[in-house]
């Protein structure tokens, strides 16, 4: 449950968890496979198995929609597989794939239509956790309009439960941003920033986006590059810190709605997705690729 507006700005932790994967220890991996943070291991993924892990990961699908997106999210190996470097991934190691497609009339079982399906993931009651550092390596697609996110969540009513936006992108391969939601805070949230990426290694490109997560504040990185900070002082000037409590991770690959319109501004033919992005999504070029997913201990 997204709300996002955008600001700009530019520009710092004990843990516990519910459960523990057992996935080699933590630190630089190779070149290709990005740096994993250093670390005690709370969780790890790097979706070598023939499909999801669901010991792991639970798939939603849509009851309901928020923000006025445009995709009904299934539980289909159309929308969320594993994959690996034969496939184009552009890295020798496996991947999950998040793949949006163009079904026109898909009608979901709370009998509302759309034209497009997709795919979401979380660890709610699988993989909780309460501070740490979190990071995922992904690839995006470029495309106006593609909403993708790397988020954590708590259990609870929202905002209250305290939302922590790692990785936003609206299909600008320019950029992507970060957020915070929560009680005083939420929808046009003043905590949020957007990082720019250089034209040679833009959101196409693999990068490794994190957050270093403690009680005293959130320190947002791209690459292990620090591009925001909010301190739980920052936060308090809003409404209540929200981030004492256990949290889990949500992958997931939104199409149009609220906050790609609030940048591109696009009514038709679907609102936030212009025409070329729906060629893209026939064509099958609007996947998300995520390497790898760890949570360590700071």
């Amino acid at each position: 449950m997204r709300r996002n507006g955008i600001m700009f700005a530019v520009f710092a932790l004990t843990g516990s968890t519910l459960a523990i994967s057992h996935p080699p220890a933590a630190g630089p991996i190779s070149a290709e496979g990005g740096t994993m943070p250093a670390g005690d291991t709370l969780f790890f993924d790097d979706f070598s198995g023939v499909t999801l892990d669901r010991s792991k990961w639970n798939v939603r699908i849509t009851g309901w929609t928020v923000n006025n997106e445009q995709q009904a999210y299934v539980d289909s190996t159309e929308t969320i597989y594993t994959t690996s470097g034969s496939d184009g991934v552009g890295t020798a190691n496996s991947a999950l794939a998040l793949h949006a497609r163009y079904r026109q009339g898909f009608v979901t079982p709370a009998n509302k239509s759309f034209d497009f399906v997709s795919g979401r993931i979380d660890t709610r009651g699988q993989v909780e956790f309460t501070y740490g550092t979190v990071s995922a390596r992904m690839k995006l697609p470029a495309g106006s309009g593609f909403w993708p996110a790397f988020w954590l969540l708590g259990n609870g009513r929202w905002p209250d439960n305290g939302e922590i936006d790692i990785m936003e992108s609206v299909g600008e391969p320019d950029w992507t941003s970060v957020a915070l939601h929560g009680p005083g805070y939420s929808g046009d949230t003043p905590l949020v920033n957007k990082v720019f990426l250089p034209a040679d290694k833009d959101a196409s490109s693999w990068h490794v986006y994190s957050a270093d997560w403690t009680s005293e504040g959130i320190v947002f990185k791209v690459d292990g590059v620090t591009i925001y900070r909010a301190t739980r002082a920052m936060v308090e000037h809003y409404g209540r810190w929200a981030y004492d409590n256990p949290k889990y991770i949500i992958l997931n690959f939104a199409l149009g709605g609220a906050y790609p319109f609030k940048t591109n501004g696009v009514k038709t033919p679907y609102p936030g997705i212009p025409s070329s992005t729906v060629e893209l999504i026939k064509a099958g070029k609007a996947r998300v690729l995520v390497d790898w997913v760890l949570v360590t201990k700071m």
